[in-house]
C-alpha cells in the first residue's frame, strides 16, 4: 500500500480549464479514507493550493512553490521552508526590468505581477469561477521591483518568467544563469493552457522558467514529510507532468506521469497514464492506490 500520494496540480490533477472531475474527487476521498496521505504538490502559492486542498478534503499538508515550503493546514503553519531572499528576488527583478521580460513573484499568499498575461491571465480566468476565499490572490502593481523594495515582504517562494518568443526566452535564460545561489528550471517546450472567452476556448501558450532558491524541489519537501510521518520512500506514489516534478517522479516508490507530459518525463517515469483532460490521475489512483 502506498502511504503517501504526492500530486501536482497544473497539467496533472487539474484539466486545461483548471478543474477536477467529480470521479477524481471521489477517488481522492477514498484514498484518504483508506489511510493514504494525499499531498497536493504545486508551484502555486500556499493560499491558492490550500483552498483547493480544503475543497478536495485532502487537508493535512501541502507543498508549495515547487518545494519551497511545506504547510501544515490543520495547524496553519509553515513547517519547512527554503525561501528566496529579498536580495535574490531584487537581483532577478533588476534583470527582468532592464530587459523588459515579463515576470511575476510568488509569496506565501499572492502572486505579484505588472499585468494580466500568460500564467497570470490563466489564474485570473480561473478566479472568475471561484468564490473570493478560494481564489489565487493576484496583486497587480505598477513596478514589481519597487513594490518588493517598499512592501516589507521578506519570504518569496519563486519567480516565473515568461515570453511567447523562443529566441527572447533563450536570452532570458542566458542572463538569469549569471545569478548565483538560485536554481532555474530548464523547460524546453511551451506551456499550453485554455481559458473560456464567452463560448470560445482560447489557448494560452508561452515559454517559461521558474526560479527558486538552490536545492529546492518537490522531493526534498516530500522527504521532510516522510521523516515526520515515518513513511519510507518506497511507500510514496508521485504523480506529475512537468520537469518541476522530475525529482519526485524519479525518487518515489512509483513515479507516474500524465499522457500530456513531455517525452523526457515519460522516459524517466515508471508509469504513463491518460492525459489531464482524460482523468489520468483517476486512472493512477484506481490502479495503484485503492485497495
Amino acid at each position: 500500500m502506498y502511504k503517501l500520494m504526492a500530486i501536482d496540480l497544473d497539467g496533472t490533477l487539474l484539466n486545461s480549464f483548471g478543474e477536477v472531475s467529480e470521479n477524481t474527487r471521489k477517488a481522492l476521498k477514498e484514498a484518504k479514507e483508506q489511510g493514504t496521505e494525499v499531498v497536493l504538490s504545486s508551484g502555486r502559492p500556499i493560499s491558492s493550493t490550500e483552498s483547493l486542498a480544503i475543497e478536495l478534503e485532502v487537508d493535512n499538508y501541502l507543498i508549495s512553490g515547487n518545494g519551497a515550503a511545506v504547510f501544515d493546514i490543520k495547524n496553519q503553519e509553515i513547517i519547512y521552508d527554503r525561501f528566496l531572499t529579498k536580495e535574490q528576488v531584487l537581483s532577478i527583478a533588476k534583470i527582468c526590468e532592464e530587459n523588459s521580460f515579463f515576470y511575476n513573484v510568488y509569496t506565501e499568499d499572492e502572486v505579484i505581477a505588472s499585468s494580466l498575461n500568460y500564467n497570470i491571465l490563466f489564474y485570473h480566468k480561473e478566479n472568475i469561477k471561484k468564490v473570493e476565499e478560494k481564489r489565487t490572490h493576484i496583486n497587480i502593481v505598477q513596478n514589481i521591483e519597487e513594490y518588493i523594495k517598499e512592501s516589507g515582504k521578506e519570504k518569496f517562494l519563486k519567480i516565473t518568467v515568461c515570453d511567447e518568443s523562443k529566441f527572447i526566452f533563450n536570452s532570458i535564460m542566458k542572463k538569469l544563469k549569471e545569478i548565483e545561489g538560485i536554481d532555474i528550471l530548464e523547460v524546453a517546450y511551451m506551456s499550453r493552457k485554455k481559458i473560456k472567452d464567452g463560448t470560445d476556448d482560447v489557448d494560452i501558450q508561452y515559454y517559461y522558467t521558474e526560479i527558486t532558491n538552490q536545492n529546492v524541489n518537490k522531493w526534498t519537501a516530500i522527504e521532510f514529510l516522510l521523516d515526520k510521518l515515518n513513511i519510507k520512500k518506497e511507500e510514496v506514489i508521485a504523480i506529475g507532468d512537468n520537469v518541476n516534478d522530475q525529482e519526485m517522479i524519479v525518487e518515489a516508490g512509483l513515479g507516474v506521469v500524465m499522457g500530456n507530459s513531455n517525452p523526457k518525463m515519460k522516459e524517466i517515469a515508471d508509469v504513463v497514464v491518460a492525459d489531464n483532460n482524460s482523468e489520468g490521475v483517476l486512472e493512477a489512483i484506481k490502479k495503484y492506490v485503492l485497495k
